[in-house]
């Protein structure tokens, strides 16, 4: 039994549609090629570079972070008390700092409205709390990285990546 709605309808289906393609001369064809394949070379070329550079990039900013890596170690090695001290002193600042950004951010929710407002009272929070905040962040990345200084072994050396013109 068929359903009456379905058979009043008609159905066409088109299997096969010729479109005419593009009738391109084949020297043309052959020149485009070329030269897709010529820009493809010179972006390979281009990539090599900057791999090399970045490369060098990388073993510059590995030494550099080795040779400062040293440097404090051989002064936690020099001053292990002060080190122990920086330690204890940037654990205490960290707490302080953690208020002080809690201040922060509940002044800018409560006066953010007055803040977006006027001009004033902007350069009011901003006096206020920019300038301590940041000599604070200063502090603290300094007592840090002495408080943190690595022990360190003198014979050792970066791993040294490998040079890809050989």
């Amino acid at each position: 039994m068929s359903h009456p709605s379905l058979d009043s309808l008609s159905y066409s289906v088109d299997t096969y549609t010729s479109v005419p393609l593009p009738q391109t001369p084949p020297a043309t064809l052959s020149a485009t090629l070329s030269d897709i394949g010529t820009s493809l070379k010179e972006l390979l070329s281009v990539q090599k570079q900057q791999t090399a550079l970045l490369t060098e990039l990388a073993v510059i900013a590995q030494r550099s972070h080795y040779r400062k890596a040293i440097d404090l170690g051989l002064w936690k090695r020099s001053n292990p008390e002060l080190a122990e001290f920086c330690k204890r002193a940037a654990g205490k600042l960290e707490r302080i700092q953690s208020d002080l950004l809690s201040t922060i951010t509940e002044e800018v929710d409560d006066n953010y409205e007055t803040m977006m407002d006027s001009e004033f009272m902007l350069s009011e929070f901003v006096d206020r709390f920019g300038l301590k905040f940041m000599q604070l962040n200063s502090l603290l990345q300094i007592l840090t990285q002495l408080g943190n200084a690595p022990d360190i072994q003198l014979h050792t050396e970066p791993q040294k990546v490998q040079d890809r013109k050989n």
